[in-house]
């Protein structure tokens, strides 16, 4: 028999997607080459420029990132449907892929999103693979909803944090999940600490703002902890991490992966963009305590 047709799909997760670069490194070493790649939200990222041939560009930037790094492309804005455009963000990514095309890449792809007007899954899986991509990662609230064919599309973590019904879809026989969620049950931390007035983004990307002006209170209020009590950023960060991890639970127990790659990541945050070189590693390790089951399945499917 041939070999099976192998599905990777790469589950949501904010920061913790780092550990998807580790997890395509090792599957490399190994000879494993997916036939199918599906990507929710920052799976969608890795997943495409990985297609596009830029995940060595895309490792190198991550492990570059210091602490509260990242929020310098985060442009917080006051108007419109989320409170950070994105253009920043866009600009870097379109940088790397822009002008790429779904179809020209080399095996298919599919990014997940969701449709605002009606909760409805979509699948991008045709057009600008930029515009997919951060239509995939659009968080409700955060960044803009997306507008693609008349359709206003945000994260699609809400409707299918891993995809793996989508790689099924798509014809593959042998479906790996990557879930960045696996046991996180009861750990809401979202690495606020690298959130501070130095790094949280500015309006429209300025930097002439006083103190006491209403521009800065509005950013503190929403970036800096009260006490005790998580910011306004952390608790939509947490609310995220538990619908991930409850819808991750009831779809893929309605449609289970024929192998899980699992990232132990729960000690570390949404937020932790600074953390890539532990979280590469640790999609590394993920991999090789996987690789007697992704072998077994590999030799009962063959």
């Amino acid at each position: 028999m041939p070999a099976p047709k192998i599905g990777l799909a790469l589950g949501s997760g904010v920061a913790r997607g780092w550990a998807h670069i580790g997890v395509l490194r090792r599957l490399e070493k190994e000879g494993i080459k997916p036939d199918v790649v599906c990507g929710t939200s920052i799976g969608a990222l890795v997943g495409g420029l990985y297609l596009a041939g830029e995940l060595n560009r895309l490792e190198d930037w991550s492990r570059e990132l210091g602490k509260g790094s990242m929020f310098r492309f985060l442009d917080l804005r006051l108007r419109g449907g989320g409170l950070i455009s994105g253009k920043k963000l866009f600009k870097l990514i379109d940088e790397s892929v822009g002008g790429i095309s779904i179809e020209s890449l080399p095996v298919p792809f599919a990014a997940i999103t969701t449709e605002l007007g009606t909760g409805h899954e979509i699948w991008l899986r045709k057009g600008p693979l930029t515009s997919a991509i951060n239509a995939s990662y659009a968080l409700p609230g955060l960044f803009s909803p997306q507008n693609i064919d008349d359709r206003w599309l945000i994260d699609g973590a809400l409707t299918n944090p891993v995809p793996v019904s989508v790689c099924r879809a798509l014809g593959a026989r042998l479906v790996i999940a990557v879930n960045l969620n696996a046991d996180v049950f009861g750990m809401t931390d979202v690495g606020e600490e690298n959130l501070d007035r130095t790094t949280a983004p500015d309006v429209n990307g300025g930097g002439l703002f006083t103190k006491s002006s209403p521009v800065n209170l509005l950013k503190h209020r929403f970036f800096d902890k009260s006490g005790t009590e998580p910011s306004i950023f952390g608790v939509m960060m947490s609310s995220l991490n538990i619908v991930q991890d409850r819808l991750s639970r009831s779809r893929l127990a309605g449609d289970p992966p024929d192998v899980t790659i699992a990232p132990r990541l729960a000690h570390r945050g949404l937020l932790e963009f600074d953390k890539a070189d532990e979280m590469i590693k640790e999609g590394e390790n993920a991999v090789e305590r996987a690789l007697p089951f992704l072998h077994h399945a590999l030799n009962v499917l063959s």
